[in-house]
C-alpha cells in the first residue's frame, strides 16, 4: 500500500495528525463509497422523519382539540375525529418508515465498517510480510498480534462511530435550527447559547482523553505481548519452575493495563457529566424563556410542544458527539499506532528482473560482503567466496560467528552494509524478491512445523504437488515409518508448534519440504542437528540426491554432513579464515583440523567421518 501518511509520527503536529487520520479514512472508504452515498441518503431520510415525529401532536392539540380544519394530501379537508385518524395513522407509518429505514442503515454502515476492517487489516499483514527479518527482530510479536487484531477495527469506529454520528448530528442540528427559527428566534438564539461552551468542552477534553487512550492501548498490548510470550514458552517455564514469577508479571502488566482504562473510563464519564450539566442549564434557560413567550401569546401550546421537542433533538446531537469523543480518540490512537507499521519502509527494495527459470545457471559470488546488525558491531566483513553452479559450498565455525547471518543473505533476508552477493552475475538486489526466494529451497533452524496435517506441512510452498510427489518427498527424508505409524496418515493433524511430533521428526518434516520445492538453489541450516547416528546417514544419502545440479549451501557443526562438500569455508572472527575441501583441510592443521579433532579424537582417521 502507498504511503498513506507523513504525519503519524507522535511528533507530528496535532491538525497534521487529524487530517492524516481523515485521509485515511477517505482512502479505505473509496471502495465503498455506492454504499456509502446509499447510507448517506438513508441518514438523510432518517433526519427528515426525526424532524417529523413531533409534528402530529402538533396537529392534535392546535387543530384536532382546537376543531380546525386542515387539508390533507390526498385525503380532502378533513376535521374532527376523521382528522385525529388521519393524524394517528401518519404518525404510525412515519414511525414504521424511521424503524425499516434504521435498521436498513445499520446493515448498511456495519457492512462499510467491516469491509474497512478487512482492507485495513490486510493492507497490515501484508506489510508485515514485506518487512525484513531487521525489523521483525526487533518488535515483539504479542504487540503486532494486538495492532492486526485489535487496533485494525479503529477504522470502523472512526468511520461508523464518528463520521456517520458527525453527518446525522450535523444534519439533524442545521433542520431543527430552520424549523426553530421560523416559529421564534429568540429562543432560538437562547437555544444556541450554550453550544459554544460545549465545544469547547470537547476541544479542551479531547486532547486529555486521547493521551490517556493512547496510554490504554499501549498498556493492553503490552499485556498481550506477556501473554503470547508466555504461553509459547510454557515448556521452558515448567522446566525450569518460574510459574510464579511468571505469574506476577502478568498480573502487573494486567493491573497496569486495567488502571490506565479506569482512568480513560473515568475521565470520558467527567467529560459527560460536564457536557450534561452544560446542557442541563441550556434546556432550565429555554424553558424559562418558553414559558414566559407561551404566557405572553407569541406561541401557541402545540407550538411549544414542538419546540421542547426539538430542544431535546438539538442537545442530542451534540451530546452524542461528546459520548463518543472519547471511544473515537481511543480508536484513533490504535489507528495511529497501524499507520505507524504501516508507514515503516520496507529496507528490502524490490528489485525489477524477473527470473528465467531455464537460463538460471545458479551461481552465487559474495564479494566483500559486510553485515551488521546494530550499527558499528560488524558481524561479518570483507567476506569473498563463490559457489559454482551445482556446486556444495559448506560452512562451518564457532556458534555465533555468523554462519547463518551468511546465508541469509542469498534468500535476501537481510542486505549487506557493503559488498554485494551475486547471482549469475547480477546483485541479487536486482532481482524481484518472489523470483529470486522461489529459486530457493531451504532447510532452516528452527524447524518449524504448522499445526495443520502432515501433507500440508510438507507441501507448503508448493501448494499444486500431487499426493504421490508428497509421498515420495516424505520417503527420501525418512518420514515413512513415521507416517506408517499415523492414524490418518499423511493426513494426520501435527499440534501447535509440532507438539505431537519429536525434534527430530520436526527437522525431517521441513527437509521433505525442501525435496517437494525442488529448487534450483539449496540451503540446509543443519540439518541433521536433531537426528540420530542411523537416521543421519539415510538422510545424508537423500540429501545428496538433492544436492545433485544444484547449487547448496551447507551450514554444520557436525562435519560428517559435508565430507564430500565441493568447498568448506571456516569462518572466525565473521570473516572467512580457511577454505578448501574437506581432506586439505584436516591436514592443514588449523581452525578447522581442531573442531574435527574435537569431535573424531586426535587419533581418527580422515575416514571416520564419512
Amino acid at each position: 500500500m502507498a504511503r498513506l501518511i507523513d504525519a503519524s509520527a507522535a511528533g507530528a503536529p496535532r491538525g497534521a495528525r487529524r487530517f492524516a487520520l481523515l485521509r485515511t479514512i477517505a482512502h479505505y472508504l473509496r471502495p465503498y463509497r455506492v454504499q456509502f452515498a446509499l447510507a448517506i441518503a438513508q441518514v438523510l431520510l432518517i433526519s427528515a422523519c426525526e424532524l417529523l415525529k413531533p409534528w402530529p401532536l402538533k396537529l392534535i392539540v392546535d387543530d384536532v382539540v382546537g376543531g380546525k380544519a386542515v387539508a390533507v394530501p390526498g385525503m380532502g379537508i378533513l376535521a374532527g375525529r376523521p382528522l385525529l385518524a388521519a393524524v394517528c395513522l401518519g404518525l404510525v407509518l412515519l414511525y414504521a418508515l424511521l424503524a425499516v429505514v434504521s435498521v436498513v442503515n445499520n446493515g448498511t454502515t456495519i457492512a462499510i465498517g467491516q469491509g474497512m476492517v478487512n482492507d485495513f487489516r490486510l493492507d497490515l499483514y501484508q506489510h508485515l510480510q514485506r518487512l525484513s527479518l531487521r525489523f521483525h527482530s526487533g518488535r515483539e510479536v504479542g504487540d503486532l498480534l494486538y495492532r492486526v487484531t485489535a487496533d485494525t477495527f479503529a477504522i470502523q469506529t472512526l468511520s461508523m462511530n464518528g463520521v456517520f454520528p458527525i453527518i446525522t448530528s450535523t444534519t439533524m442540528f442545521v433542520g431543527m435550527v430552520a424549523v426553530m427559527l421560523r416559529m421564534d428566534w429568540q429562543l432560538t438564539l437562547v437555544a444556541l447559547a450554550v453550544c459554544p461552551l460545549i465545544f469547547f468542552g470537547i476541544s479542551r477534553m479531547g486532547r486529555r482523553i486521547s493521551a490517556v487512550a493512547t496510554d490504554a492501548r499501549q498498556k493492553e498490548s503490552h499485556l498481550y505481548s506477556i501473554t503470547q510470550r508466555g504461553i509459547a514458552a510454557i515448556r521452558v517455564i515448567q522446566a525450569f519452575t518460574t510459574e510464579e514469577e511468571e505469574a506476577r508479571r502478568f498480573a502487573t502488566s494486567s493491573d497496569e493495563s486495567l488502571r490506565a482504562n479506569l482512568r480513560l473510563y473515568i475521565l470520558q464519564t467527567v467529560y459527560a457529566s460536564v457536557i450534561n450539566v452544560v446542557v442541563a442549564g441550556g434546556t432550565a434557560l429555554v424553558l424559562w424563556v418558553g414559558t414566559t413567550h407561551v404566557l405572553a401569546g407569541t406561541l401557541t401550546i402545540g407550538e411549544v410542544l414542538v419546540f421542547t421537542t426539538y430542544l431535546a433533538s438539538l442537545y442530542a446531537p451534540i451530546n452524542s458527539v461528546s459520548q463518543t469523543i472519547g471511544m473515537v480518540q481511543g480508536a484513533a490512537a490504535g489507528a495511529r499506532r497501524v499507520l505507524e507499521i504501516l508507514e515503516t519502509t520496507p529496507d528490502l527494495r524490490d528489485g525489477r528482473l524477473a527470473i528465467d527459470p531455464t537460463g538460471l545457471r545458479g551461481e552465487l559470488r559474495f564479494e566483500h560482503v559486510a553485515f551488521e546488525y546494530v550499527s558499528g558491531r560488524p558481524v561479518l566483513h570483507d567476506v569473498d567466496a563463490t559457489a559454482r553452479p551445482g556446486e556444495v559450498l559448506a560452512i562451518v565455525g564457532p556458534t555465533g560467528v555468523g554462519k547463518t547471518t551468511l546465508v541469509s543473505l542469498v534468500g535476501r533476508f537481510y542486505d549487506p552494509v557493503a559488498g554485494r552477493v551475486l547471482l549469475d552475475g547480477i546483485d541479487l538486489r536486482e532481482y524481484r524478491l518472489r523470483d529470486l526466494r522461489s529459486r530457493i529451497a531451504m532447510v532452516l533452524q528452527p524447524a518449524l512445523v504448522f499445526p495443520t496435517t502432515l501433507r500440508e506441512n510438507i507441501a507448503y510452498g508448493s501448494p499444486f504437488a500431487t499426493d504421490e510427489e508428497v509421498a515420495r518427498a516424505a520417503r527420501l527424508a525418512q518420514l515413512d515409518g513415521f507416517v506408517a505409524r499415523l492414524p490418518q496418515g499423511l493426513a494426520t493433524a501435527i499440534g501447535e508448534q509440532g507438539a505431537t511430533v519429536s525434534e527430530g521428526e520436526r527437522q525431517r518434516i521441513t527437509i521433505a519440504r525442501a525435496i517437494l520445492r525442488d529448487a534450483p538453489i539449496l540451503i540446509l541450516d543443519e540439518p541433521t542437528s536433531a537426528l540420530d547416528a542411523e537416521t543421519e546417514a539415510l538422510i545424508i544419502a537423500a540429501l545428496r540426491e538433492l544436492m545433485d545440479g544444484r547449487t547448496t549451501f551447507v551450514i554444520a557443526h557436525r562435519l560428517s554432513t559435508i565430507r564430500h562438500a565441493d568447498q568448506i569455508l571456516v569462518l572466525r572472527d565473521g570473516t572467512i579464515a580457511e577454505r578448501g575441501t574437506f581432506d586439505a583441510l584436516v591436514d592443514r592443521g588449523g581452525t578447522f583440523t581442531r573442531l574435527y579433532e574435537a569431535q573424531f579424537g586426535k587419533q581418527a582417521k580422515r575416514g571416520a567421518a564419512v
